[in-house]
């Protein structure tokens, strides 16, 4: 869950402490190899289907294919189905801990500077049009917990593959969870 979009203020305090990378259009770099897999044209080339079930996130390329990424999702009572969109991309984001979080983890600091060991988001988040909601790296403590059912909510990745994700997606670019 991300702690950071829960009114103006939060917002902009979240984007001047993060180091804002807004979205240019979608491009396909040289990045790492990942597992393009067949996946059904019900949905088109540029959305992002999160598979809750399968612990899967795939971006969908058109032609019956798709890259996969495994994901963490939200545990039970905290995930997520449905359509939104990407808000906005972050490199290094700063985490603010929302208050379900806080209260379940009182020890955990206001404020967790971009790009420290303990900052939960990674390297990148890839904020979603819903309320303290994001697509994000992870610790390196926390990394077992990708693909289990583990977060308030928010979609984790490992750090390579948020990286590689970041640099596929746009602003506006639609995403289902399922």
């Amino acid at each position: 869950m991300v702690g950071l979009l829960s009114g103006a203020q939060s917002r902009r305090a979240f984007l001047q402490l993060s180091g804002v990378a807004a979205a240019a259009a979608v491009t396909t770099p040289a990045l790492a190899a990942h597992d393009v897999v067949p996946f059904p044209e019900q949905y088109p080339a540029g959305t992002m289907v999160i598979s809750l079930r399968q612990r899967r996130l795939f971006l969908v390329l058109g032609n019956g294919q798709a890259i996969r990424y495994p994901v963490a999702v939200g545990k039970a009572g905290k995930a997520w189905s449905g359509w939104a969109h990407v808000e906005g991309k972050f490199v290094n984001p700063a985490w603010a801990p929302p208050a379900v979080v806080k209260r379940d983890n009182p020890k955990l600091p206001d404020l967790i500077p971009g790009g420290a060991p303990g900052n939960p988001m990674g390297p990148r988040a890839i904020t979603l049009d819903r309320s303290e909601i994001a697509i994000h790296g992870t610790t390196r403590t926390m990394r077992g917990s990708v693909g289990t059912a583990a977060s308030y909510g928010c979609i984790r990745m490992y750090n390579e593959d948020v990286i590689d994700l970041f640099e596929r997606v746009s602003v506006g670019m639609p995403v289902v969870a399922i």
